[in-house]
């Protein structure tokens, strides 16, 4: 195996980058970046911390990471596992990454920055939805955000529903849990109840 060890030779096997790639970064959401932000309505949030790194989905209704100026975005958390991996992580190292998704959109937005959770009763309030605030919310300070071209989603054929994988030909969440408990969860009932657990639980 040929392994590349030091940036000179990355940059010998891809160039440069175009003029392009880094006129589109700013350290501020400009009003045309944040139409993609406006109109996401699910986002990957990349964490990092002692345990490793952590890439966690995130979705909500759309628009549902507030700009509150040009430097400052805030994500509401909602109910979930409890395994709070991302909290953990960004209480321990606040740099974080976004990707922003917007269903029919082959652009995509990225943002990095460096985050706070905040627990204020009128903040989480003002997040919520259903009449439940938000547990807590993620305050991003921006570094750095970009657009990424549609490449990837294009090569992906994400949007496409003719090529949209059937759920039923992939193992259930409760089949696996089976397996990985050594069935001492029962995967059947698993399954069954998560409709209704989650509907009760969704925000």
């Amino acid at each position: 195996m040929t392994v590349i060890t030091t940036v000179e030779e990355l940059e010998a096997l891809y160039g440069l980058p175009g003029e392009t790639s880094l006129v589109k970064e700013l350290d501020h959401i400009i009003p045309e970046y944040a139409a993609f932000i406006e109109a996401s309505p699910f986002v990957g949030l990349a964490t990092s911390g002692p345990e490793g790194l952590d890439c966690s989905p995130r979705g909500d209704l759309a628009g549902f990471v507030r700009i509150h100026d040009v430097k400052t975005l805030m994500m509401p958390d909602r109910r979930g596992n409890n395994r709070a991996d991302s909290l953990k992580n960004i209480i321990r190292d606040p740099r974080v990454g976004l990707l922003f998704l917007v269903p029919g959109s082959g652009t995509t937005l990225r943002v990095n920055g460096r985050a706070h959770l905040s627990v204020a009763p009128d903040l989480c309030t003002s997040f919520a939805v259903e009449g439940k605030p938000a547990r807590s919310v993620i305050v991003i300070k921006v570094e750095a955000v970009y657009f990424q071209c549609a490449r990837a989603i294009v090569r992906s054929d994400l949007w496409n529903a003719e090529r949209h994988v059937d759920p039923n030909s992939l193992p259930t969440p409760g089949q696996i849990l089976a397996v990985t408990s050594a069935e001492k969860i029962d995967g059947a009932a698993y399954d069954r109840d998560w409709p209704a657990r989650a509907s009760q639980t969704m925000w």
